[in-house]
């Protein structure tokens, strides 16, 4: 999914937004949650997931195509960890061979 079928999913289930309503939540909604991660939060939707950074350390990694060494600085990632309803959810689906 597309964060334009996001849009187009939520001005369809919500008739009362306009498109560019429901382009406008949507657009909150992630810039709020860059914003909560960039300031080194932690964001936690209770039923869905979590959010939050995981430091990669400095490392000597491997240029694939001439296989030189190359140094990787250190880093802060974005992780997510899917909440425990969402991950038996999904399970179940899948089991029921209805996700592909």
């Amino acid at each position: 999914m597309t964060k334009s079928d996001l849009v187009a999913r939520l001005a369809e289930r919500f008739p009362q937004l306009g498109a560019k309503d429901a382009d406008l939540a949507v657009k909150m909604i992630l810039d709020t949650m860059s914003e909560v991660l960039t300031r080194g939060d932690r964001i936690e939707i209770r039923g869905f997931g979590s959010f939050a950074l995981n430091y990669r350390p400095p490392r000597m990694g491997r240029n694939p195509k001439s296989g030189d060494k190359v140094s990787v600085p250190e880093k802060w990632v974005p992780h997510f960890k899917a909440g425990k309803e969402l991950r038996e959810c999904v399970d179940r689906t899948v089991k029921a061979g209805k996700a592909q």
